[in-house]
């Protein structure tokens, strides 16, 4: 087992409103602050590595939402929508921006008003597999310190802390 890393701000922070304000409960602090220090860290890299691709958060939604829906990497604007958890207005300047970019394009299956749909380009799959990889390893660095079965236990950690929150099932990406 690994030894236990030696007292942080947040402690000190805990401390100091235990001091203040005796009978508070600040327990709370020492995963909260850490779980807000942690995400501004992973999302500070991600927008790094992001801007240095050309790609936005919101691009990288919508991208990786159409290439994990598997082929034909196809999904119309509402279930993009539903998916990447914004508005139909959100997913039409999303689809706009990529559009002009080559990312995806506009196609019809079928006919009628339901018939439309986003189906991602072989450059749009191209440089989404690019960015996810570099992405994917930069955050493996991030986490690099923690053993395997750290990595594991803190991923079931944060599961049940989602789960108690009544948080949604979340499938798109964080960032902004």
């Amino acid at each position: 087992m690994a030894a236990e890393p030696s007292r942080d701000g947040a402690d000190a922070i805990q401390a100091a409103w235990r001091r203040e304000l005796p009978g508070v409960p600040v327990e709370s602090i020492g995963v909260v602050t850490r779980i807000w220090w942690a995400a501004k860290i992973f999302g500070d890299e991600r927008r790094r590595l992001l801007a240095g691709q050309g790609v936005d958060v919101a691009t990288l939604d919508l991208l990786s939402t159409l290439r994990r829906s598997g082929p034909p990497y196809r999904m119309s604007p509402g279930e993009l929508a539903e998916a990447c958890m914004v508005t139909r207005g959100a997913i039409t300047q999303r689809v706009e921006r990529a559009a002009g970019a080559g990312l995806v394009e506009r196609t019809t299956v079928g006919s009628g008003y339901h018939a439309r749909a986003v189906t991602l380009t072989g450059e749009g799959r191209a440089l989404l597999d690019r960015v996810v990889a570099d992405l994917l390893a930069a955050e493996d660095r991030l986490i690099g310190h923690l053993a395997p079965d750290r990595r594991e236990q803190l991923a079931c950690l944060l599961r049940e802390l989602l789960a108690g929150l009544d948080a949604p099932g979340w499938m798109g990406q964080v960032g902004d």
